[in-house]
């Protein structure tokens, strides 16, 4: 059955549970103050290779928890770790991936703050061994970490190095036959000291490395502006435009190729999403506002081989404006990308459409007619969507990771209790 299609009864029954392809499955309950086990930039909350997946939260307690699950079983193995994080800042996320023997890697609890990273004492294992160094230079304001899987087993990580307003881009990469991390770049995109970049990635499944990222000028989300691009085919170490052309490294505000231009104040939110289509055509998901009526709306940014392309995707009513420091209190999440044969989904939450689990889905982008989906039945609070990469890479399968959460604005902790911690399947 056809991804499109499947999602579609989805709608109808807004419900996934009782659907043969389609499994919403408990593997924990977790932290759900803040949106710390639900931020969109969990690079990534729940990963896989041809023999296990994995998945990471902070459970009530605010311990770190490991999941596994052999691939083609219904059951999940939870184990809680020695190491436990400063759940009140939804920042300080848990990112994991698996290297190419199995090894389950961490980095967690940073915000502005020395790297925290640690690996598995064995194979698809979840007895993480001690906190380490990777490159032991840079490494003492750490936020942002996240992982991405080369084909050949090597990893790779990226992260902001310095604070909002005054950060920079850095890039390690994990060589597997050595098992040691190796500095790719110092800094990648450069903020001159003045601004830093807010950057969402995706490896492609030839390896080629999809960066785009908008400008934010000081800690006030307000001042982010445009969207810029930048593309790698040999895993980091050059990079270049879409128009073949090749970049000056590091990449700045002056020399950045710009695939939208966006003003400040425009409520342009920065960590949002992107991906790329089997041609190698990236695809960058975001939300801002155009007109006087003061709504943000979901966008999809995409290049179709000669040119930037950017659309409205669905149709919002409630306005709010962006403004102001730390985590955001929004009625709508970040949204997530997902492209397959079938068209394009993008993965939201919006009060509006009652904080569900929710899609929209085209299959022509020229057409700008967008079908709204629910995928579940339940409210999931301030939820945002991440979903499995690797798995959508290896078999053109969805796995997004939900649990219902809250969020108060700018750091502050909500009354919601522990949630249920669920993967949901979708092929």
């Amino acid at each position: 059955m056809k991804i499109g299609r499947l999602l579609l009864l989805l709608a109808l029954t807004a419900s996934c549970a009782v659907k043969p392809d389609c499994s919403l499955q408990r593997i924990g309950e977790g932290f759900a103050a803040t949106t710390v086990n639900t931020c969109v930039f969990r690079g990534f909350s729940v990963t896989s290779d041809d023999n296990w997946r994995a998945a990471a939260f902070y459970d009530a307690d605010s311990y770190v928890n490991i999941a596994f699950q052999k691939q083609g079983s219904d059951t999940w193995d939870v184990t809680r770790t020695q190491y436990k994080g400063n759940t009140a800042d939804a920042h300080n996320v848990i990112s994991i991936a698996l290297d190419g023997d199995g090894y389950l890697h961490m980095a967690f609890d940073m915000h502005s703050a020395p790297l925290k990273y640690c690996r598995s004492l064995g194979p698809y294992g979840a007895v993480m061994g001690d906190l380490q160094p990777m490159t032991g230079t840079g490494e003492a304001d750490v936020t942002y970490p996240e992982f991405h899987r080369l084909s050949n087993g090597d990893l790779l990580f990226f992260y902001r190095d310095g604070e909002s307003g005054r950060g920079n881009l850095v890039l390690n990469r994990y060589n597997l036959q050595q098992q040691q991390w190796q500095r790719v770049q110092d800094v990648l995109i450069d903020g001159e000291g003045r601004r830093n970049a807010y950057p969402q990635m995706y490896v492609d499944s030839n390896d080629g490395i999809h960066l785009s990222w908008v400008w934010r000028e000081t800690w006030d989300v307000s001042t982010n502006h445009d969207m810029c691009y930048a593309y790698s085919p040999d895993a980091g170490v050059s990079w270049q435009r879409t128009d073949d052309t090749r970049y000056d490294l590091p990449i700045t505000l002056s020399t950045a190729e710009y695939a939208c231009r966006i003003p400040q104040e425009s409520d342009l939110m920065n960590q949002t999403s992107m991906t790329a289509d089997a041609s190698g055509h990236p695809y960058i998901a975001s939300y801002w506002t155009s007109d006087e009526r003061g709504i943000p709306q979901y966008r999809l940014i995409w290049h179709d081989g000669r040119k930037w392309n950017e659309s409205t995707v669905g149709r919002l009513s409630q306005p709010f404006s962006l403004a102001g420091g730390g985590t955001k209190k929004v009625p709508i999440a970040r949204p997530q990308l997902a492209v397959t044969n079938d068209g394009v989904y993008y993965f939201f939450r919006a009060e509006e459409f009652g904080s569900k689990v929710s899609a929209f889905h085209t299959r022509k982008l020229t057409s700008e007619k967008w079908e709204l989906l629910e995928l579940t039945d339940f409210p999931v609070g301030e939820w945002e969507p991440s979903l499995d990469s690797e798995a959508l890479k290896r078999e053109s399968k969805i796995t997004l990771f939900v649990q219902n959460a809250g969020q108060g604005d700018g750091e502050q902790l909500s009354d919601c209790p522990p949630q249920n911690v669920y993967i949901m399947d979708i092929r």
